[in-house]
């Protein structure tokens, strides 16, 4: 084990994560830095620590890769900096869970001709469900993570805001967090830059410090995403047709779950203009392709939508509320206004391409830096720019 500086002469801040000196607070660990910082931060501010790692699924046969979490490694790091900062830490099983409320779901949504999300689910189902019960049960004030946003008390409640760092901001997996679940839920890296995280975790002498983020989704190898819907569902995946947008036949496939909206390359269809997968069709075992401009929509329709703003969603919707959406974490917010369309819909100020049902649209706030999370809800169907 690394030993530790004395403490009184670490450069590192102190966080108030609003319960009383000395209050037990959960943290949830996942062996990476951010989460190990959260930690040893709440610790040294004089909080009764307990670390808590979920065991997701079974090491002895998990996909081990670089950069994964919650593997076998992991596991061993964060009981590493528990011991470290003297604070007590356990492991729970939660492979049945995980595998139900998420994998399961991974290779349905595929199945289905859809995009799945499965770290958003991960935190819906997993993480800030069934782990912050656990939390409550161990006595704790409050649960902290290390997830880059930011949690503001504002005139009505607890508000959920972007990261202070923008390359790091996690908002759009976290859309879904309800009020209740905000109300428990700390979280002291929102405020930090990420090489300020490392540089407290370096002069703690954790030994994750230099430790790499984790990437992609913890049990896909490679991105391979076929290969897992294949192994959770054999012989489910059935050939079929591509299918350009004029009705043309133009090749086989092997199965849906080979695809995405929005894809080019790989499609084996030969055509004198790039193509790109416009939409699927799981029920006639359809791939439909076409031009780039058949990409874009301008009408989302949405599913299971948390509202995280004042008053009720719904009637934000019905009002046509202005918001400034996020159909892709990857993308900046761009501005929308909220519909209702028999339930709850997004028109886009600007069509945009690749809107793939499954996905989440995340609402923002429309002012300058749309810092306040709104919200969002799942893509259930789009509709084409005119």
């Amino acid at each position: 084990m690394t030993a530790l500086k004395d403490i009184s002469t670490i450069d590192a801040p102190r966080i108030d994560l609003g319960a009383p000196a000395g209050a037990r607070v959960i943290v949830a660990m996942s062996g990476g830095v951010d989460s190990s910082v959260t930690a040893a931060l709440a610790k040294l501010s004089g909080y009764d620590v307990v670390g808590v790692t979920l065991q997701l699924y079974d090491h002895g046969v998990a996909i081990q890769k670089k950069g994964a979490c919650c593997a076998g490694q992991d596991i061993q790091d964060a009981r590493r900096v528990a011991e470290a900062m003297g604070f007590p830490h356990y492991v729970l099983d939660y492979e049945n869970k995980f595998s139900e409320a998420v994998m399961e779901d991974f290779a349905d949504t595929y199945l289905a001709g859809a995009t799945p999300i499965p770290c958003v689910r991960c935190n819906e189902r997993v993480k800030f469900r069934d782990l912050l019960e656990t939390a409550r049960d161990l006595g704790g004030a409050a649960m902290a993570t290390g997830h880059y946003i930011r949690r503001v008390d504002g005139p009505h409640g607890p508000e959920l805001r972007r990261a202070y760092d923008a390359s790091k901001d996690q908002s759009y997996f976290l859309f879904s967090t309800t009020k209740d679940q905000l109300d428990y839920l700390r979280f002291p890296l929102g405020e930090m830059p990420k090489s300020e995280v490392r540089r407290i975790a370096g002069e703690l002498g954790l030994a994750v410090a230099d430790k790499p983020d984790s990437q992609d989704i913890c049990f896909v190898p490679e991105g391979k995403y076929a290969s897992v819907v294949e192994r959770l569902r054999p012989g489910a995946a059935e050939p079929g047709e591509i299918v350009h947008v004029d009705g043309t036949v133009l090749a086989r496939h092997q199965g849906v779950i080979h695809y995405t909206v929005g894809q080019r390359r790989g499609l084996g269809v030969a055509a004198g203009a790039p193509l790109y997968v416009v939409r699927l069709d799981p029920a006639k075992r359809q791939v439909i392709v076409g031009p780039r401009e058949a990409l874009m929509v301008a009408r989302i329709r949405l599913k299971d939508v948390t509202w995280l703003g004042d008053g009720e969603g719904e009637a934000a919707a019905k009002a046509g509320t202005q918001v400034a959406v996020k159909v892709r974490s990857t993308r900046p917010p761009a501005p929308a206004s909220l519909v209702w369309d028999e339930g709850w819909a997004v028109d886009l100020a600007e069509p945009e391409e690749g809107v793939a049902p499954g996905q989440a649209c995340v609402f923002y706030s429309p002012d300058e830096d749309h810092a306040r999370v709104l919200g969002g809800g799942w893509i259930a169907a789009t509709k084409a720019a005119a």
